[in-house]
């Protein structure tokens, strides 16, 4: 179990925690994230278009959701085959991997069966030219900066292909030099305010690392009670007056992963409200905050997440 990749690990806990719950409750999400399925076999964003990312988010949903079935594995597979894992985006590829790492985990074909024999390899090579003098990974080539967030990414895209994480004493430095006296982390270095979201990729990729300590626990312990919202989630940081679906989401599962005591930082019963009465839509899907007008794929994984995450 331990030698699972985190992505895996995650799905596997948020469908135990969603199998607790009415199925009568969670069948609208699976059908409002089908609506989303365009003609050649993806999922679309609020822009419309088949992208990525999105079916990303909306694999992960329907995963975790009972599973993916027959024909949408063939129609998922279809899209994918458009693209030449080689050329993508850091995102785009983690997305691309864990969906191929689903349809077959699901019974659909392996996407990677006529991939060239060092396949893995060429795509370490790839990851290491976003690699920073700081220790971490940009966006880009061009970027100068390691991001918290990116570096997460292509951590997760090593465990996916099954290869051993270079660096990874310079990797860790980097991210102890990204935490800031408030507890959490920041996305790049300039940054003076931490946010919910780098704070969670921080610590997801120091666990995978085997890094965190006590210490480390307790300051982030203190900043998550910061970003602890009257709604009810957690806010992007402590500048934003509201709390939001993917904070809210990262910030219940960075507490959990830490094993902190979830009584001074979450009223779960408050925390449900806001779920299901603010950004949850009768007729299915999750909107992103209580502002929001409209709901998404993405923000409908972060939303059964938390649901899942509540249960468990």
């Amino acid at each position: 179990m331990s030698n699972q990749p985190y992505l895996v690990k995650l799905a596997l806990r948020l469908a135990a925690g969603l199998a607790k719950m009415p199925p009568a409750a969670l069948e609208k999400h699976r059908s409002f994230i089908l609506t989303q399925q365009q003609a050649d076999g993806g999922f679309s964003g609020r822009d419309g278009g088949s992208d990525l990312y999105y079916t990303g988010f909306a694999v992960r949903s329907l995963g975790i959701l009972g599973g993916v079935e027959k024909q949408e594995c063939i129609q998922i597979s279809r899209f994918l085959r458009q693209f030449q894992i080689d050329n993508l985006s850091t995102i785009d590829l983690l997305s691309w991997l864990y969906c191929a790492l689903i349809i077959q985990a699901s019974g659909g074909e392996d996407l990677l069966s006529e991939a060239p024999e060092n396949w893995n390899s060429q795509i370490s090579r790839n990851l290491e030219r976003l690699r920073t003098n700081d220790g971490g990974y940009a966006k880009s080539e061009q970027g100068a900066l390691g991001s918290t967030y990116h570096t997460f990414l292509v951590v997760l895209i090593y465990q996916l292909i099954g290869l051993e994480i270079p660096g990874q004493n310079d990797l860790i430095q980097f991210l102890y030099d990204r935490q800031r006296d408030d507890g959490g982390f920041v996305e790049i270095t300039p940054m003076k305010r931490s946010g919910t979201n780098p704070t969670a990729a921080a610590v997801a990729t120091l666990m995978i690392l085997n890094s965190m300590d006590d210490e480390l626990k307790e300051d982030v312990r203190e900043f998550l009670t910061q970003v602890k919202s009257s709604e009810g989630g957690f806010q992007a940081n402590t500048r934003i007056p509201f709390a939001d679906g993917l904070s809210t989401f990262t910030g219940l599962l960075t507490a959990q992963d830490l094993d902190l005591d979830l009584t001074s930082l979450v009223d779960r019963s408050q925390l449900m409200k806001f779920m299901t009465e603010w950004l949850e839509f009768p007729t299915g899907g999750f909107r992103g905050a209580s502002w929001d007008e409209q709901a998404d794929v993405e923000y409908t994984f972060y939303g059964l997440g938390v649901l899942a995450l509540l249960s468990t």
